[in-house]
């Protein structure tokens, strides 16, 4: 996290582990109960969602800045919950902090926590208090389960092109903060849900912005958490305003998607908006700009509507299941024989290319890895008929395949190896 105020907009949800038992833990923006209208008042709704959701409240305050009426404001609805609250006085490293703990009991919670959250001070004390507080019910249920089972779907686009409302409109609720403004998603949020009985984890990115646009501090850090956020993903929703077009951002971040093998599902958003002939321009551009995604599945979507949200999911279980699949080695070279036999690798200097064996490296992405004679003069024309060949023949529709070629013999062959 970066040490910068209001970086936290929405609930962010992770887990702790104590004495054998897991807790989940929920990170809220800042609060202010009053506020009526805009942003502000967004962070406040979400914060009143993750208070009904929790079995324990912990209530952070400054020791530095002492008590304010916005405090007690928080107090006040805090104690309407009727829920367990846990008042916890931060930044206790600080000289003369402790001369503020006395106004602090007139919240009326109890007796304070003092830590330094910075330092890790009183960490400890804060455990058992919550241990102490924890409701009965709680214990009856058992420890949390793995709520991060299942594949991570990381949406990515440009600022305001609808990402929040889609995760909100596939999630069910509203879940992410979706105001009216580009660029209210600041981090990079990870939810895990259930939907139909099957789990997910969904990571709404913040958008990136050209790199020209892309200063110091906050814009650098959100380009970093989209960039970490396609790292973890297991399939990448990118979503594309149908009513603008196709970007060179687009471009880029599609780009950095294929370069990190990540299956892709390209979806349109607002494309209620649009007439038949601008529908067909929007999707001949695509058809143009992405040629070298033309196994990637393609949905046209209103994410403010939810109309075609649903299908999204038949494309995040097929591209999840097919980028896991493993081969066996007779398999591969069974295709592999069957594929050489239509269409042989091109001579070379009188030499035609040999490809001799195939087997696979791993997984997400699928990677095959082939040995041979003269592989680093294999033309790309020709790599991309491979790809396209045992993705047809393995059945591994809209997920991307990583070739690699190794220079030399069967490496699994009596005395084989030899470059």
């Amino acid at each position: 996290m970066a040490d910068l105020p209001g970086l936290t907009r929405d609930r962010h949800y992770g887990t702790a582990r104590h004495e054998d038992r897991d807790y989940l833990v929920i990170d809220t923006g800042g609060f202010e109960p009053e506020e009526r209208e805009g942003l502000v008042a967004a962070m406040a709704a979400q914060t009143r969602q993750a208070i009904s959701e929790a079995d324990i409240l912990l209530f952070l305050v400054d020791a530095k800045e002492g008590l304010s009426a916005q405090d007690q404001e928080i107090a006040r609805e805090l104690r309407r919950s009727g829920k367990p609250v846990l008042l916890l006085i931060n930044k206790m490293d600080v000289r003369h902090a402790v001369a503020e703990l006395p106004e602090f009991h007139r919240l009326g919670l109890g007796t304070p926590i003092t830590l330094s959250a910075a330092h890790g001070h009183g960490i400890d004390t804060l455990w058992s208090a919550i241990v102490a507080a924890r409701p009965a019910a709680v214990d009856e249920q058992g420890d949390a389960e793995d709520l991060e089972a299942g594949p991570a779907i990381a949406v990515l686009g440009r600022p305001n092109v609808g990402k929040s409302t889609l995760v909100n409109a596939m999630l069910g609720e509203k879940r992410v903060i979706v105001f009216d403004q580009p660029g209210t998603t600041r981090d990079s949020i990870r939810i895990p849900y259930e939907r139909q009985g099957k789990r997910y984890v969904m990571i709404d990115t913040a958008g990136v912005r050209r790199r020209a646009k892309v200063g110091e501090g906050l814009e650098k850090l959100t380009v970093l958490k989209t960039l970490a956020a396609l790292r973890e993903a297991d399939v990448v929703l990118m979503v594309m305003d149908a009513q603008t077009g196709i970007s060179e951002q687009d471009s880029h971040l599609i780009g950095v998607a294929v370069e990190l093998g990540r299956p892709i599902v390209l979806v349109v958003n607002k494309w209620d908006g649009l007439d038949a002939h601008q529908r067909d321009t929007v999707k001949q551009d695509l058809e143009r700009r992405l040629s070298f995604l033309r196994y990637a599945p393609f949905h046209t979507i209103s994410a403010l509507h939810g109309s075609g949200v649903g299908e999204l999911y038949r494309s995040i279980d097929k591209l999840w299941k097919n980028s896991q699949r493993r081969f066996s080695t007779g398999e591969l070279n069974r295709t592999l024989e069957d594929i050489l036999v239509t269409h042989q690798p091109p001579l070379v200097s009188g030499r035609r290319i040999k490809l001799r064996y195939c087997h696979q490296g791993g997984i997400q992405p699928v990677t095959l890895v082939f040995h041979g004679n003269q592989v680093e003069r294999l033309p790309s024309s020709y790599k991309r008929y491979l790809e396209t060949a045992f993705r047809n023949a393995l059945k591994l529709d809209g997920v991307p395949i990583r070739l690699l070629f190794r220079q030399g013999e069967n490496p699994y062959a009596p005395g084989g190896g030899r470059a």
